[in-house]
């Protein structure tokens, strides 16, 4: 961690991959301010919507990048794997003092937040008792530019420089972590907005085609990029046998009615500022429910034994 003489240390990571433009314009507004010292380790390729898995079973490897005013690594791993690595002191020499996540394209909110890789990135470093961000920019097609990501990451300066003072004061809480998305006219953004997590999600469903470029391609904001032809995948169509059928994903509709939460406010056009915990607790009337329930289960066993 920091000493006092020394320029806190931030690493950033994502799950777009290490070229995509958000993390590139994160990492060039927190260089420019000449008050950190940063570092990058980052997926080599895109890799949202990989939520919180992790490379078990194999080495992943790790290729220097250049990316001025920083120490970054391209890492052939997911979110949470470049996040554990990062922090691990086996690719670099000590722990940052923060970690950011982001910036993604496309909101983390709501039901989302499940499978987001760049929360996920955020939440691994919060395993390993650092503390960390997420930051999502509520990216859409036809108005938003490069630009914006430039803009979201100003914008999110002072919610960094205060963790910042917290965390050298000792006083930044332990027991959560920060999910942070941007409107998308984040320019005229109406303030910082303290939020909690919704319910809203987009629905997916699932359509037969014929071939593996047959269709539109999901981008990922989780919506279908209509003007660009599908993206081929490894296995291709030509390899595929009569015994086996294709299926791609497409958004069916989403559901946002979900008052006084992350994703109302971030429609509204407030920056919002989501604590987050690992936990995964079932509402109170569910707990009630099953109170109840699982002693009856235990009577029936032992009525059906006799």
């Amino acid at each position: 961690m920091e000493n006092c003489a020394d320029k806190p240390t931030i690493m950033v990571t994502n799950d777009d991959g290490i070229d995509a433009p958000g993390l590139r314009a994160l990492v060039r507004v927190l260089v420019s301010t000449d008050r950190y010292d940063v570092l990058v380790c980052a997926p080599d390729s895109e890799k949202s919507a990989f939520s919180h898995s992790i490379t078990w079973r194999h080495p992943i490897a790790a290729k220097a990048a250049d990316i001025d005013g920083a120490v970054a690594f391209a890492v052939a791993g997911t979110p949470a794997d470049c996040a554990s690595l990062g922090l691990s002191q086996a690719l670099f020499p000590s722990i940052p003092d923060l970690v950011i996540s982001g910036i993604n394209m496309g909101s983390n909110c709501g039901y989302h937040i499940v499978y987001s890789g760049t929360v996920a990135g955020a939440r691994e470093a919060f395993f390993n008792g650092v503390p960390s961000v997420s930051i999502s920019y509520d990216w859409v097609g036809g108005r938003s530019t490069i630009h914006d990501y430039t803009l979201a990451a100003e914008a999110c300066l002072p919610i960094i420089n205060a963790i910042l003072a917290e965390i050298r004061n000792q006083t930044y809480p332990k027991r959560c972590f920060l999910n942070i998305d941007l409107p998308t006219d984040v320019n005229n953004h109406k303030g910082y907005k303290l939020t909690k997590q919704g319910k809203s999600i987009f629905k997916m469903g699932w359509r037969q085609v014929s071939s593996e470029t047959q269709g539109v391609r999901m981008s990922s904001t989780m919506t279908m990029e209509t003007d660009q032809p599908a993206e081929k995948t490894k296995t291709d169509s030509s390899t595929v046998s009569h015994e086996h059928m294709l299926f791609t994903r497409e958004v069916k509709g989403a559901h946002i009615a979900d008052p006084d939460t992350d994703m109302q406010y971030l429609r509204e056009g407030y920056i919002t500022v989501t604590p987050l915990g690992a936990l995964s607790d079932a509402e109170m009337d569910c707990q009630v429910f099953f109170k109840d329930w699982l002693p009856s289960v235990t009577e029936r066993v032992s009525v059906s034994a006799l």
